[in-house]
């Protein structure tokens, strides 16, 4: 059957912070008239299968509600049943390598395509999509602020900030858009020095594919960054249509999404006063050293508030599935939940849910954001640390600790979700939380500027043939 609609080919990376954000995308563009075939690799299907969350194509449910979305699986080249957290390296390589064939051989099977969504951090799209004679639209999932910081890598090296054996520790100042930064604010790749990791190599291939991208669309607020965003929009078609969650016709269509088997949180939330509950997670990638998440667990003993703790199995190391401390179960206990993963945007919209212990992922810093809670900042990897400083220093609605990775101790984490769960810091950032959530949620209101600017994308997509 001949597809009549414009046809797009959408791949989020395969981890989960850019399959969450990518698959409501889909569901945003079948809704504004776009057939859509999402492509997902067959070892995060696996996952989806193995858990629970699916039990064949995950778009059905979405068909049914009259979605016009199709799903095919492509190999990363790995055996599905590879430990890709234990083994990161050797999966890096082969996204970085590999992947494009299996993508590439699957596009030119497709029909009619119009135009290839891919996620930034692919490094073959723009290639790709010339070779087919259709548009690249970048999927930036992160803050404007870190596609600025990427996308500029060039001036960072030229002035000394990034690419050196000792990079300049004075404030950055020259880029675009960016009235200030330190460097301890940049992306953990750019603090590097030895820059010759396969993630740097990534990063240096996804950026020369993104400066050669017709449309990047970024799930971010034009209000919160509007600066940097005016500044990217001078050199590339650039849209801020986030928060990138269900909303209107797509918010009562399920699509699974979870890696790890969820748990159901609601009847122990619901038991629980108002506000008194710390949720605690370190999302879904990056790892914490036993140590450090010994002297986390310390504080939060210290602390005597109750908390809903997230610790996934591979969180330390997928050899290490149970790294709290002797006896902090059994210390806990009555006032405490733990649990391998559950669903975040339920949790953070439960009442009894007061404050988030964050490793301070955008898509966690976003729902934090729409559902008012407050936050406590740990980064631990990547676009962490620059989310940070949106959270702490531009819009203060979260706190962050006073040393860096690995020296953090439990007397400063008692204290500091102390402050958090009862202080006089709550109100103040609960103040400044009324003002940000404002900002986000009009931005998705009727009239409001996400809902704009994805539709002058639709327009200006669907219009590019007639442009070239």
């Amino acid at each position: 059957m001949a597809i009549s609609k414009p046809h797009l080919l959408l791949i989020p990376y395969p981890l989960q912070g850019h399959i969450i954000p990518a698959v409501h995308l889909s569901l945003k563009l079948a809704a504004a008239g776009f057939s859509i075939t999402f492509v997902n690799t067959e070892a995060v299907h696996h996952r989806l299968l193995t858990n629970g969350a699916a039990h064949g194509d995950i778009f059905t449910g979405a068909r049914a509600d009259g979605f016009d979305i199709r799903y095919k699986l492509v190999s990363d080249g790995l055996p599905v049943s590879f430990d890709r957290s234990l083994y990161h390296d050797e999966f890096m390589e082969k996204l970085l390598h590999g992947l494009h064939r299996n993508v590439e051989a699957l596009a030119r099977r497709l029909p009619a395509l119009t135009g290839l969504i891919a996620d930034t951090f692919f490094v073959w799209p723009a290639t790709l999509a010339r070779s087919l004679g259709i548009p690249y639209v970048s999927f930036w999932t992160e803050p404007a602020l870190v596609f600025s910081l990427y996308y500029h890598m060039d001036l960072l090296r030229e002035n000394g900030h990034f690419g050196s054996d000792d990079n300049r520790k004075d404030t950055i100042t020259y880029l675009p858009g960016v009235t200030a930064i330190e460097p301890v604010d940049l992306m953990s790749y750019l603090r590097d020095t030895d820059t010759s990791a396969v993630v740097h190599q990534i990063i240096y291939k996804a950026f020369d594919e993104a400066h050669r991208a017709d449309f990047v669309l970024c799930n971010t607020v034009q209000e919160l960054e509007p600066n940097t965003i005016s500044a990217i929009q001078k050199k590339k078609p650039f849209y801020a249509v986030g928060p990138i969650f269900p909303t209107d016709v797509t918010s009562t269509t399920v699509v699974p999404t979870s890696l790890w088997t969820e748990s159901d949180c609601s009847q122990w939330l619901n038991a629980r006063p108002a506000g008194s509950v710390l949720y605690i997670s370190f999302g879904s990638y990056a790892h914490v050293e036993r140590k450090e998440l010994e002297e986390i667990a310390h504080g939060v003993a210290l602390s005597r508030v109750s908390f809903l703790w997230v610790l996934r199995p591979d969180v330390v190391s997928s050899e290490d599935s149970d790294p709290l401390p002797v006896g902090f179960r059994e210390e806990t206990a009555g006032r405490g939940m733990v649990v391998q993963w559950c669903c975040q945007t339920e949790v953070l919209g439960n009442s009894a849910v007061g404050g988030f212990l964050t490793h301070c992922g955008w898509n966690s810093v976003l729902e934090s954001v729409w559902n008012g809670v407050p936050m406590i900042c740990y980064p631990l990897l990547t676009d962490q640390f620059t989310n940070r400083k949106l959270v702490v220093g531009d819009w203060k609605v979260g706190e962050g600790f006073n040393g860096g990775r690995g020296v953090v101790r439990r007397e400063e984490v008692g204290k500091k979700i102390e402050g958090l769960m009862k202080g006089k810091e709550r109100e103040r950032m609960r103040e400044e939380l009324k003002k940000v959530r404002g900002v986000l949620r009009a931005a998705v209101a009727a009239g409001g500027s996400s809902g704009r600017n994805f539709k002058r994308f639709v327009e200006d997509l669907k219009g590019w043939g007639r442009k070239v």
